[in-house]
């Protein structure tokens, strides 16, 4: 204690130290999955040196995701501007099976076929938008009631998996670039293309504050009915995209396969709302937490939890990407 007369001295932190400590936190929050990504890439390399760290398994990592990446990066328009869009992977679906149908049992060339299938992905969106902006039906039911309708669809169509898909399609999505698929390089320049849209365009703005508040949006001079349908075809026409990249991975069609990136693809864009930029869905976030997800299950299956970890991955980590992206939400408001 100080003596009578003395002035007591209080040392705080300088403002250097203090600044290194919230920038510390700041890059932990922003940049910890990538952190982990790395230790978990380097725990299975480790584990499995002779399988999991190799170039082959990137080439299949980096071209068989592609599809998820678009899939995922489909969801990021309407979660952004607060609704759910339930049926990104069953536009992908229908995308397919008509590629499949038009141009392998029908003969069509492949534009043509490709035309029709994202002219399908986009009506379907117009209809979604109708339903919860018109009408003013919830977005989850809608797009839970239009994605089991196009499962349905997709089967009376072609219940069969149809190979023969056009050399052309196949070609562009197999060829490879630096020793990497073109299918990679579609996701990656998908995923620059809308980071540019959400950070650089005043539709970009608009999107996060319809997402935000959409009645302080309205008074803003937004037009949020407008924004909202909008979002709703341009996620329902990446989804068709991804159908159609789809198409030419497998090189086949097959009613089964388009619904099962519905999990994941949300799993994704959850996650990725937690990365480079906490509380907001973003598309560079979602690109990385597509690969961080892919790391690990091909990693389990690698280890021998073949046939069943997957889906047990990717529910588990929907639920805590989901539990992560509402606290770094509330975390972005209270700053």
């Amino acid at each position: 204690m100080a003596k009578q007369g003395e002035q007591a001295t209080v040392v705080t932190p300088s403002p250097v130290s203090r600044w290194r400590r919230i920038d510390l936190a700041g890059i932990l929050w922003r940049y910890g999955i990538l952190f982990v990504w790395l230790l978990i890439a380097i725990v299975f390399a480790v584990l499995r040196p002779d399988t999991f760290f190799t170039f082959g398994n990137l080439q299949t990592i980096a071209g068989s995701q592609a599809v998820l990446v678009f899939v995922a990066l489909a969801l990021v328009p309407t979660l952004t501007a607060g609704e759910f869009d339930a049926s990104v992977s069953s536009v992908t679906g229908i995308a397919l099976i008509l590629i499949g149908w038009l141009n392998v049992l029908h003969s069509w060339p492949i534009g043509w076929a490709i035309a029709v299938a994202l002219g399908v992905g986009i009506l379907v969106g117009a209809v979604n938008a109708f339903f919860v902006v018109v009408a003013q039906v919830q977005s989850i039911v809608v797009t839970l009631g239009m994605g089991t309708l196009l499962i349905g669809a997709a089967v009376g169509i072609n219940s069969l998996s149809t190979g023969g898909i056009s050399p052309g399609l196949v070609n562009a999505a197999h060829l490879n670039l630096l020793g990497l698929p073109l299918a990679f390089y579609y996701g990656l320049l998908l995923t620059a293309i809308l980071w540019y849209v959400f950070s650089f365009t005043p539709l970009g703005r608009y999107l996060y504050f319809v997402g935000a508040g959409r009645n302080v949006a309205r008074l803003s001079g937004i037009p949020v009915d407008g924004i909202r349908a909008g979002s709703f075809i341009a996620g329902s026409f990446l989804s068709a995209l991804a159908g159609v990249l789809l198409a030419g991975w497998i090189s086949a069609s097959d009613p089964n396969v388009g619904p099962t990136y519905l999990l994941p693809a949300f799993a994704a864009a959850f996650l990725g709302s937690s990365v480079l930029e906490p509380g907001r869905f973003n598309p560079w976030g979602t690109f990385i937490a597509v690969y961080f997800l892919v790391t690990g299950v091909v990693g389990l299956e690698l280890l021998g939890l073949a046939g069943w970890i997957e889906q047990v991955f990717y529910g588990a980590s929907l639920v805590l990407a989901v539990a992560i992206s509402r606290f770094a939400t509330r975390r972005r408001l209270n700053v």
